[in-house]
């Protein structure tokens, strides 16, 4: 009895439609993803009572977690995800996927952004700038504390597993939506390194 092996020619055929099926899928995520981020669903709560807010806000990198403070008193905390690079040391340049290091602002909030609601950070201050333009380089900027790109929400639970952004700091939506309430426009945040 002889055994039927699959020529190398159908092996082939096989191998081509699994990447064409992975390049579809790919391009239909992309796609479905760049569609939900027109949308902007996000829809902003209210701001909370100003004896509520926080005051400050503090992110560990080391611990991958984000607090806000009230008079010196954590009253949340959240589990983040950063910039892949985050664990590189401070964001130098624009796409070096790093997490800024430091003490900046929440200067402005965007209700429809690509992500769940966004709150941006004052990233880049000017020694940020400055050092960037010193090495010839774009220091980058658009450092957001934000949800799950829109119409992923889904992966609230598991989103922290890995750290996708380009930098900024990522939540769950939920719990953009209850920052967002919580920290006005001017709140100081501190990004502490490893």
């Amino acid at each position: 009895m002889h055994k039927i092996l699959p020529s190398a020619a159908t092996g082939g055929k096989v191998l081509k439609r699994l990447l064409l099926l992975l390049a579809l899928c790919s391009l239909g995520a992309i796609g479905y993803t760049k569609v939900m981020a027109r949308l902007a669903p996000g829809t902003p709560t209210a701001a909370a009572a100003p004896t509520e807010q926080a005051d400050l806000i503090a992110v560990s990198k080391a611990d991958r977690q984000m607090h806000l403070l009230r008079d010196g008193k954590v009253i949340r905390s959240y589990r983040i995800a950063m910039g892949s690079n985050w664990d590189r040391g401070h964001k130098q340049a624009e796409g070096d996927e790093r997490t800024p290091e430091g003490s900046y602002v929440i200067d402005w909030r965007n209700p429809r952004s690509m992500a769940h609601l966004s709150l941006h950070i004052s990233y880049p201050a000017p020694g940020d700038r400055q050092t960037a333009q010193g090495a010839g380089r774009d220091p980058g900027g658009n450092i957001m504390i934000h949800g799950l790109p829109n119409g992923w929400g889904a992966l609230g639970p598991v989103h922290h597993l890995i750290d996708w952004t380009d930098g900024c700091i990522a939540v769950t939506n939920a719990e953009m939506r209850e920052i967002w309430s919580l920290v006005p426009n001017g709140t100081p945040i501190e990004i502490e390194g490893l």
